[in-house]
């Protein structure tokens, strides 16, 4: 053997045993994480519906409230509140919450002057809202979102148990047609699929403000977002990384119980919400960033090397029988997950979302260092 083939056998080795391990990180993810959400056995648990807050902020917001609201007012449930925060709005949301006091009496405004002096986020007009409510438990969603059913405060809340402090819940984007739409509910679904199997699993990292409940006294507990205030995101992600623990949390993913909210109709806006969204990596706790760097660095690098390992024609038959593994595995777990998520119509597109994400996300990260920051609007 000359050297020349000895150099080409030598990095076909390298390469190979990269792909191997890139699979093998992936399929340890896959079956001994996500397998957790796809395979799901629910326990049954007495149930118990303590009084509660639904906490919305709002700026800007008459027209989803308008649209929105009253499937919040038609809640299922013994006693309950809900606390809108007004914040800085200029349109008529203070009038249509004003429409909406006259026929609900459980309904509280919090109101928010414009200061030209005094610039803040959404995390001041969710404290306010927070400190506002009267009811140790809190569920948080958005303006422009909607219970999936009228049983969604119910199902949330039952899942609260004597040690329980925080129910992650999933928020799922309306389905309309075309392929920004499927990337941008692939995408939720991809992230749902990582911090909902994780919770499952007692690794809890993260939750989604669409979609998130938890105890006013664990707020105060942690001074609220004292320690992410200056971060304009993270009211969801950042708290829930915080506070969690082994035991805390649990997860609450019944269809009945999603939330539903807008998608966004167009790539700049999708690409400006997920830029806001991913700067708070970067403070999660040091077990949540590498299960998370792992978890993205071997899908890179299993689909770097297949291709290079393909067109150099090395071992081609062995990298493609695993590489339809992975695929059937894959499938398979995303199947039963997308079914308990309401997502199956994404099934058959996931071999190409998987790819299409692939580039998009270095785009956003590439673009959240250039291009300037979005605030709450």
């Amino acid at each position: 053997m000359n050297f020349s083939a000895l150099t080409t056998f030598s990095i076909g080795l390298i390469l190979f045993i990269l792909f191997c391990l890139a699979l093998t990180i992936q399929l340890s993810y896959y079956l001994g994480a996500f397998s957790r959400l796809a395979f799901r056995k629910e326990a049954a648990s007495p149930q118990s519906f303590p009084p509660a807050s639904i906490i919305i902020c709002a700026k800007n917001e008459a027209d989803n409230l308008a649209r929105f609201l009253p499937s919040i007012f038609e809640q299922d449930y013994p006693s309950y509140e809900v606390v809108v925060v007004n914040d800085c709005s200029y349109d008529y949301t203070a009038d249509c919450l004003k429409e909406f006091a006259l026929q609900h009496k459980n309904l509280k405004i919090v109101t928010i002057q414009e200061d030209e002096n005094y610039a803040h986020g959404k995390k001041i007009a969710l404290m306010l809202g927070i400190k506002g409510a009267q009811h140790e438990h809190l569920l948080l969603t958005d303006a422009d979102c909607k219970p999936e059913d009228k049983y969604w405060l119910r199902g949330m809340m039952t899942q609260f148990k004597p040690d329980t402090d925080i129910v992650i819940g999933y928020g799922a984007y309306e389905k309309q047609k075309g392929l920004l739409n499927k990337i941008i509910r692939f995408d939720t679904f991809m992230i749902a699929l990582q911090f909902l199997s994780f919770a499952l699993k007692g690794k809890t990292y993260m939750g989604t403000g669409r979609n998130l409940a938890y105890k006013k006294a664990l707020f105060f507990k942690l001074k609220g977002f004292a320690s992410h205030y200056h971060i304009e995101s993270g009211d969801d992600d950042l708290f829930v990384n915080e506070a969690v623990n082994k035991y805390n949390s649990k997860v609450e993913i019944n269809t009945a119980n999603h939330t539903i909210s807008k998608v966004k109709t167009s790539l700049a806006e999708w690409m400006a919400q997920k830029r806001r969204h991913i700067t708070t990596f970067s403070n999660y706790s040091k077990a949540s960033k590498w299960r998370l760097f792992f978890l993205g660095a071997s899908q890179y690098l299993f689909f770097a090397t297949f291709i290079t390992l393909a067109v150099l024609n090395i071992a081609l038959f062995l990298i493609i029988f695993l590489f339809i593994l992975r695929l059937l595995i894959q499938i398979i777990i995303f199947k039963k997950s997308m079914a308990e998520l309401g997502e199956k119509d994404l099934l058959m597109l996931t071999p190409i979302m998987e790819f299409i994400l692939l580039f998009v996300y270095p785009l956003i990260t590439v673009s959240n260092a250039f291009l300037k920051k979005n605030k709450w609007k």
